[in-house]
């Protein structure tokens, strides 16, 4: 598999300008310019749409959906949703409590008899919802490269996680899991007798007409999908398969900025679920996380807007949907090429939305196989290696995975490959083929509670989670 460089969610203080109308209102030469920007620093392949109290204001491609073929990405280009694919499952399981099929506090053994109780007993579908479950995420297992080419069904898939030991108490704790996800796609097929994508079909896409989203099966004729791509220190490649029955309910899904524009605009009637259950799916737990959103207060400029956004990796593609209700604003951004700037740029395409300065791209790195780590390494035992593992949090849709393995550090930030660690000192690690540096430290009592990530002339700090 071809590595993708690594990259923060930090942005270089240039600004873009903004110039205001005599009503005051964006326009789309404004908001292309930004996205543009994005595109011409190699950091934008797709398709963007904005939407400002309630109307569309902009929608266009950027760079190729299938570059061997040099077809341009535009409005009708259909890509993977990734995680995107939560708020949807989300939706079906409170359309089914609101039916009286499912409870909120059922346990997952109430509807799948064959889990094994000792967990099973304990774990609601509210926990599940929520990533407070504790349920391991099947994304994170060594396993889950060779598994994610294969086909399987819920049933099969279930049984490859559902021993596993609980990474906490649920209802304890939070950690993003897509095995709770997964689980909650086979719960709807089970109290429905149907198969998910066709429940998906009968209670979502078709009610709201959304013609160019669904379960993305690679056998299907699928006219413009777009192809995947990863960025790599050795330039662009074809991203690597994966069978999408893996993803499933955590991250299945294909649509296209239009169809998540008529997606969005449904959120504020009650086509599809009462006022009563859309108020129970947007109430945060822990972590901001309500029902497949993060729901939260984000500064814009000297403002603080509430939003509901999520983000999605799946493999060759990322994307970002970021509403505002307040003021009936969507912005959405669908991306081919890994996406690992989708949030930078929605939040660049919000700030011109409410007439705040732009962040604009950030300093292009552009790593070669020549950029090796120049220090001398240090060797470290493995006690000290292993008190630098776990999760760092940059914010609630980005963290930082440092993993050991044979003696050897490794860095997987969030839709990305993971990296090579070398230690140039004992907290600080250089990343093997990036210009960018890893500085762990210790709180009080000795242990690793946060990271620092040093790159591009700018440092960011990483809380560890788990």
């Amino acid at each position: 598999m071809k590595t993708a460089f690594f990259c923060t969610l930090l942005t270089v203080a240039a600004q873009l300008p903004l110039t205001q109308t005599a009503t005051g209102q964006a326009t789309p030469q404004q908001l292309n310019a930004v996205a543009a920007a994005y595109a011409k620093a190699g950091q934008l392949s797709g398709t963007v749409l904005v939407a400002d109290h309630g109307k569309i204001v902009f929608s266009k491609g950027y760079g190729l959906a299938n570059r061997e073929w040099n077809q341009p990405n535009a409005a009708d280009t259909k890509f993977r949703l990734g995680s995107l694919t939560k708020q949807f499952t989300a939706m079906l399981v409170m359309q089914l409590v609101e039916k009286g099929k499912l409870r909120l506090d059922a346990h997952v053994s109430d509807y799948l008899p064959d889990y094994p109780k000792a967990t099973g007993d304990k774990i609601t579908l509210h926990q599940l919802l929520t990533h407070t479950a504790g349920v391991p995420s099947y994304t994170s297992q060594a396993s889950y490269a060779t598994a994610s080419l294969l086909p399987t069904t819920p049933a099969a898939f279930v049984g490859t996680f559902s021993g596993m030991p609980l990474d906490f108490e649920p209802g304890t704790s939070w950690k993003y899991s897509n095995s709770g996800y997964f689980l909650l796609g086979a719960i709807i097929e089970k109290v429905t007798g149907k198969p998910y994508e066709q429940v998906l079909g009968e209670q979502i896409l078709k009610p709201l007409g959304m013609q160019n989203s669904g379960f993305d099966l690679a056998e299907n004729i699928l006219p413009h999908r777009a192809a995947g791509y990863d960025r790599t220190p050795e330039g662009l490649f074809n991203t690597t398969y994966v069978d999408m029955s893996v993803p499933y309910a955590a991250g299945a899904l294909y649509s296209t900025v239009g169809d998540l524009y008529k997606w969005d605009q449904a959120l504020y009637s009650t086509q599809l679920l009462s006022e009563a259950g859309k108020a129970r799916m947007f109430k945060t737990d822990r972590k901001h996380y309500a029902y497949g959103w993060l729901n939260m207060k984000m500064a814009v400029g000297t403002d603080s807007v509430g939003v509901l956004a999520h983000s999605g990796h799946v493999n060759g593609f990322g994307t970002y949907l970021l509403r505002v209700p307040q003021d009936h604003q969507l912005v959405v951004v669908l991306d081919n090429e890994g996406g690992q700037h989708v949030q930078e740029l929605s939040l660049d395409l919000l700030r011109v939305l409410h007439r705040k300065p732009t962040k604009g791209p950030q300093a292009s790195l552009k790593p070669t196989t020549a950029q090796v780590v120049s220090a001398t390494p240090v060797a470290l035992d493995a006690a000290t290696l292993a008190g630098y593992v776990g999760k760092y949090a940059l914010n609630p849709t980005f963290a930082i995975a440092i993993t050991a393995e044979n003696g050897r550090l490794y860095a997987q930030a969030t839709g990305q490959q993971r990296f090579d660690l070398v230690a140039t000192g004992a907290n600080r690690f250089a990343l093997q083929g990036v210009p960018a540096e890893l500085e762990f430290v210790k709180n009080a009592g000795g242990a690793t509670d946060k990271l620092i990530l040093h790159q591009g002339g700018v440092n960011q700090t990483g809380r560890k989670v788990e």
